[in-house]
């Protein structure tokens, strides 16, 4: 299926079954290369950030597992979606994701690395600040809360609210020489700062 019409399928069941609040939304440049850096609470996360109203052309990293469900990835495969092995540096998966960031494609990346089992911040890795700071390109970070239990709420017919608020676009030093490790760690204690602030305190726990 086309991505217009899938994304055209994904914002009315999102429109219709919750209601999304998208925030400050003029921090998103309208164009050229950005990486777009989210907590992750829920499978619902995405589909959030593909909605997005600014950067329709949006895509995102996200597990491999995802490859091998074929509900899943029928519809992630129409956002021309990379997919990453989690479990270890998959430099595959990068080389794909500089390519499509380099080409003036909004990329999503959640640092975390997979859900919270907690619903609260839980500690990054350092994957999307490497991108960052090798490509040289705008980070804008978002908060996305409400989408922990928007599914059950849904199930019970309910109507959740989600707000994914977008916080000041930043860019990285570019990375040098020295100690990587800990300009890395530096970079992404940053990110994971900037995200934590769009968030209400409940949701920010390790950082």
């Amino acid at each position: 299926m086309k991505r217009q019409h899938m994304q055209k399928i994904i914002q009315a069941l999102l429109f219709n079954l919750t209601t999304v609040n998208y925030e400050n939304t003029a921090q998103i440049p309208a164009e050229g290369p950005v990486i777009v850096v989210t907590n992750h609470l829920s499978r619902l996360d995405i589909p959030v950030l593909l909605g997005n109203p600014v950067r329709p052309e949006i895509t995102a990293l996200v597990a491999k597992k995802y490859q091998s469900r074929p509900f899943f990835k029928f519809i992630l495969d129409s956002f021309g979606i990379i997919y990453i092995d989690r479990t270890r540096a998959d430099f595959g998966a990068f080389r794909e994701a500089r390519k499509v960031i380099m080409s003036g494609t909004a990329m999503g990346i959640a640092p975390e690395g997979t859900r919270s089992d907690t619903n609260q911040l839980a500690q990054a890795k350092d994957g999307s600040s490497l991108l960052a700071m090798q490509l040289q390109v705008p980070i804008v970070p978002v908060g996305i809360h409400g989408t922990e239990d928007a599914l059950q709420k849904v199930a019970c017919f309910k109507h959740p609210t989600i707000t994914a608020r977008f916080g000041e676009c930043f860019k990285l030093p570019e990375l040098t020489r020295g100690d990587r490790e800990e300009q890395l760690h530096n970079a992404t204690e940053e990110i994971m700062c900037r995200i934590a602030v769009l968030l209400p305190e409940k949701y920010r726990e390790f950082y």
